[in-house]
């Protein structure tokens, strides 16, 4: 009898060891596009674009490929070089030192290539300025590292911007890593069908006497994307490059849309595993590019598959068991911390003023913007389709002319929410920069309100108040408020405060996105 139990003992753990290391795509919910991540011993650590959000590129931690950490962000503002477009961060490690290869726009010129510099993941990061900007723009770089121990720069020139080809450039870098130096050689440009006006994100992976070139075509972003993901191999970094007679080995699928740009990382074991991108199909735009995680398989041919070419998979085995289910995707703040947490994010341009007090954050509106809504902005990324959003509002610290609220937003032109604005509370909503008042309503009494924000699809929205946060009223005008324009091409929705009129103080406090229905 005991043999039995300890029988059946043994099988339910191993029963149960499985099912703990199920995890289910994405690894990392939410607008995490062009993601790349390393191994530094039982550490993972990635980053991801953040285009017009700062700050600039979050730090991940993670210690199984699944649960991830938003740790720090590699620049809380931006370069004073740069204008914007940060894109395709490439972190990397080499004797000990950490890169950070990143795309900017140079004030007033085009899309370059950059470098910051660290001694550990978490930073500071040294920022060490743009290394190529042709007159077409650089985006895209990675590093590599060839057999005989020198590094080289992978990159691609933005040709499609003029309607041009797309070619792939490989230079060598300096002993420090912050420079190029040489001449530079193409390698690679899109010539086939598939791939469309371009060819990007390229990662190098050796194995075996070949390189292998990971790397993106067609059109990775929006409503009509077409992206996929192929592969080339060469016995020399500088070619001939051939490229794989099965691309795209990553496809859509009924479930994943637009697949590509991501990074390799290697397990201790030895397996290969791709982070990469792509748009859930029932929330699509709205949630913006997800960070998806998939096993490279090699076959016997010597090239490689993903999920037997099936597109991104929905269930895996995560390569280190799992002891904990992911965490969920709620984001709260009660701002006891008395600092914004890594996760807030806020247009580039337009750093807010905040304070904290006794709990409570105050968001001031920017000096620099006349704009009656939409002043200053914290934001946050929306991780599904069906989600709320809840913050709760003093208003007593609010003045004639001055506005505070809660918006669906897109960026300073595209945005919708409902905002306390001359004692009275609006509902609002602008689109290609024209902004209109939906409903004007009265307030109901009190010194602080909770406006609530729930999404549905991604694209319809409601809203709500309460004076107790638990007992809602639907706002006037209310109905189903469609928000399908919000998007920029390449970035999802953000859950945001907003403040605007002049000197706006808007104080909140208790702020909660959390996906799913509303309860």
């Amino acid at each position: 009898m005991k043999t039995k139990l300890l029988l059946c003992a043994t099988a339910c753990l191993a029963i149960f060891a499985l099912e703990a290391a199920n995890f289910s795509n994405p690894v990392l919910a939410g607008d995490f596009p062009d993601p790349s991540v390393i191994r530094v011993g039982d550490d993972y650590w990635a980053t991801a674009t953040t285009s017009e959000w700062a700050p600039l590129f979050p730090l991940l931690h993670s210690r199984d490929l699944v649960h991830w950490d938003h740790v720090g962000n590699v620049f809380e503002r931006r370069p004073d070089w740069a204008s914007g477009n940060f894109w395709a961060p490439e972190i990397a490690e080499h004797k000990g030192k950490f890169f950070m290869y990143y795309t900017a726009r140079k004030k007033g010129g085009p899309l370059a290539v950059a470098c910051a510099t660290a001694d550990n993941p978490r930073g500071p990061w040294t920022d060490h300025g743009p290394m190529v900007a042709q007159d077409a723009g650089s985006i895209d770089a990675v590093p590599v590292t060839d057999r005989d121990g020198s590094r080289w720069m992978i990159w691609k020139e933005d040709g499609n911007s003029r309607k041009q080809p797309t070619p792939l450039w490989i230079q060598k870098l300096s002993d420090d890593g912050t420079k190029l130096v040489g001449e530079m050689k193409e390698i690679m440009r899109n010539d086939a069908e598939w791939e469309g006006a371009l060819i990007e994100g390229a990662f190098v992976q050796q194995r075996g006497e070949y390189f292998y070139m990971f790397y993106s075509g067609a059109g990775c972003c929006g409503r009509g994307c077409n992206y996929a993901l192929g592969v080339a191999r060469a016995k020399n970094l500088l070619g001939p490059w051939e490229k794989n007679p099965a691309n795209p080995i990553l496809d859509e699928n009924a479930v994943w849309k637009c697949p590509g740009h991501g990074s390799i990382v290697t397990t201790k074991d030895g397996r290969d595993f791709l982070l990469y991108h792509a748009y859930n199909r029932d929330n699509f735009i709205y949630v913006g590019r997800q960070g998806l995680l998939d096993e490279i398989t090699w076959g016997a041919n010597g090239w490689p598959t993903i999920n037997d070419g099936r597109g991104a998979s929905t269930n895996r085995i995560t390569p280190l068991p799992a002891a904990t289910p992911a965490p969920a995707n709620d984001f709260a703040d009660d701002f006891s911390q008395a600092k914004l947490k890594p996760q807030w994010q806020w247009p580039v341009n337009n750093e807010p003023r905040v304070d904290f007090s006794g709990g409570k954050l105050t968001l001031t509106a920017n000096t620099s913007s006349r704009d009656a809504f939409v002043a200053s902005v914290l934001g946050m990324k929306t991780v599904a389709g069906d989600y709320s959003a809840v913050a709760k509002l003093d208003l007593g610290a609010l003045k004639p002319t001055q506005s505070a609220g809660l918006s669906a937003y897109g960026d300073r032109e595209n945005a919708l929410g409902a905002s306390v604005c001359d004692g009275h509370l609006v509902l609002w909503k602008r689109q290609r920069n024209k902004h209109e008042n939906l409903s004007t309503n009265s307030l109901p009494p009190g010194s602080t309100l909770f406006l609530r924000l729930n999404a549905s699809a991604g694209h319809r929205f409601t809203f709500s108040t309460s004076t107790d946060g638990k007992a809602w009223s639907a706002i006037a005008g209310n109905i189903d408020v469609e928000g399908n324009y919000l998007p920029p091409w390449d970035r999802g929705v953000r859950a945001a405060l907003v403040v605007g009129g002049p000197d706006t103080r808007g104080v909140f406090d208790d702020v909660r996105v959390s996906p799913g229905e509303t309860k």
